[in-house]
């Protein structure tokens, strides 16, 4: 039985307190994606073979071990703020996601800001989701290794294996740009099929790895392999990049809400789906990795990852076949990041909030997507890549920098949530209503307080975490000061450019006496919205 509905009106939020009230904007993209779709979007971003594969490495030589336990900590972190964005995606589905969320709940100034940081670490981060393909395809096959031929040493660390995972990360972005901009369908089953086969490739790494064990899960408890001195503490924070920057994008369900059946029920199901599987499915591929990798101290596993296990375990055929499995991952993973940024991008855009605003707003009338939006992020990406492409401290800078940059974002919905919590206490939190089946909204009820409060304060550590400048991470070279500093310096530079635009956009508009659309005003009567149609 439908509950009745809400009446209508803004809460105090200045969002929308029922499924009839619409949320602002004309429907322009189409509605193609259903509910493992929205979960595959969320799942892919995260890619749990891409960035275990990725960065297994790292984080064993830099942790050792019990690098392990950085994984669940972080889990349950992440799980605070997946569960705060999941009661903000069913009140709010609109793509931009993150940018729309702080906007609404504190104004378009910061809203701005986090939208303008969210894009730059999201074009970042396809950049960074691109080079994991050096982490595979050379294993595969010694023909992938293009820069120095066959026999050259394929670790991204080295000047081939660097040079070499910009060639083949540009090649990745060609081929994600041109199916995002073949329509949202095609993108919905290109990631949904990417997704089935890197959920069985995890299923079968696990099991295979677990009937092959060196040594038993106890392993963990002891930081093995780890090569540093003194003390413990900063080797294992550091060790958490990777853990970092697997478990972030499954906001990316929220990207698509404007092209999801049933938004409002459907999206904060799968953002909770997707990080849940992704934790889960982690957690068992890095202890099954230790427990089967030959070795713990003769540097293979640093090296060499994931796929050194599986190709000395496995052998040749059987190893190479389950890579196959992750070079699939790697290619869903690329495209839902750079679809998410996209749909960032063209979300700002729509407002009048970014440069060639008009271009980058321009739905295709026949493929119902933003392709100028789609273009820009993958050449964003390419160009990310080439700027470094003699540097082979690209891999971990450009891994932690990006993941850093979206846990700025992050903060800029969370904070504010909370925020908005304490002033509007006695309202009783966040707008009540309806989804699309007439079920009340997701809510975290009496707990929403506690459990924003958590949130931000992990999100606030893990940031400083990140960029904090270690020379392991951000200087390989060992005496560069601005490659150390480069986190603190790009987030700093990025922020004056954003800064510097925004009061520009505002002085000429005022110039000019233009009304600025950037305002989340509702549409004329009778204009059809991005809400669920009747």
């Amino acid at each position: 039985m439908r509950r009745p509905e809400i009446p209508s009106g803004q809460d105090p939020y200045g969002g929308v307190t029922t499924l009839a009230v619409p949320v602002g904007y004309q429907q322009e993209l189409r509605r193609g994606v259903g509910g493992f779709a929205s979960f595959a979007a969320g799942f892919s971003f995260v890619s749990i073979l891409t960035t275990v594969f990725q960065l297994f490495g790292l984080g064993y030589g830099l942790g050792g071990a019990a690098f392990f336990w950085t994984w669940p900590l972080v889990f349950a972190g992440q799980l605070l703020v997946a569960l705060c964005f999941a009661e903000l995606a069913a009140r709010w589905p609109i793509s931009g996601a993150v940018y729309q969320w702080s906007s609404r709940l504190a104004g378009t100034t910061v809203g701005w800001f986090v939208g303008w940081i969210m894009i730059i670490g999201q074009v970042l981060t396809v950049a960074a989701a691109a080079i994991a393909a050096q982490a595979v395809l050379p294993g595969i096959w010694s023909g992938f290794q293009i820069v120095g031929g066959p026999g050259a040493d394929p670790s991204v660390g080295s000047p081939t294996g660097a040079r070499n995972a910009v060639l083949l990360g540009c090649v990745l972005l060609v081929i994600t740009t041109v199916v995002n901009i073949l329509g949202i369908r095609q993108m919905a089953a290109a990631t949904s099929f990417g997704v089935t086969v890197e959920i069985i490739g995890v299923v079968a790494l696990v099991l295979v790895l677990f009937f092959l064990p060196e040594r038993g899960p106890q392993a963990v408890v002891q930081h093995t392999g780890w090569a540093g001195h003194g003390g413990y503490a900063g080797a294992f924070l550091a060790s958490s990049l990777m853990a970092a920057y697997v478990m972030v994008g499954f906001d990316s369900a929220g990207e698509l809400a404007e092209e999801t059946h049933s938004p409002r029920r459907t999206t904060p199901r799968t953002i909770l789906r997707a990080l849940v599987t992704s934790g889960v499915g982690g957690a068992l591929l890095i202890l099954a990795g230790l427990m089967a990798a030959r070795s713990l101290t003769d540097g293979k596993l640093a090296a060499g990852g994931l796929s050194w296990v599986l190709t000395d375990r496995l052998g040749g055929v059987l190893g190479r076949l389950l890579l196959c499995c992750v070079a699939v991952a790697v290619f869903a993973c690329t495209l839902a990041v750079q679809t998410s940024g996209a749909r960032m991008m063209y979300s700002m855009a729509r407002e009048g909030a970014l440069p060639f605003h008009r271009r980058l707003a321009k739905v295709s009338a026949r493929t119902g997507t933003p392709v100028t939006a789609s273009i820009v992020v993958g050449a964003g990406a390419a160009i990310a890549l080439l700027v470094d492409v003699r540097q082979s401290a690209i891999f971990t800078a450009l891994s932690s920098l990006c993941i850093a940059m979206l846990y700025l974002a992050y903060l800029g919905v969370t904070l504010p949530l909370l925020i908005a919590r304490i002033r509007h206490r006695s309202a009783g939190g966040l707008p009540r209503g309806v989804d699309e089946s007439g079920r009340p909204l997701f809510s975290l009820g009496r707990w929403g307080g506690a459990v924003n409060a958590a949130a931000v304060l992990y999100q606030a550590g893990m940031t400083i975490n990140l960029i904090w400048p270690r020379a392991e991470i951000y200087d390989l070279t060992g005496g560069t000061w601005w490659l150390r500093w480069s986190a603190l310096l790009f987030i700093g530079l990025s922020l004056a450019a954003g800064a510097a635009y925004f009061v520009a956009r505002r002085l000429h508009r005022r110039i000019e006496l233009r009304h600025v659309p950037h305002t989340h005003t509702e549409p004329p009567a009778g204009t059809r919205t991005v809400t669920e149609p009747a």
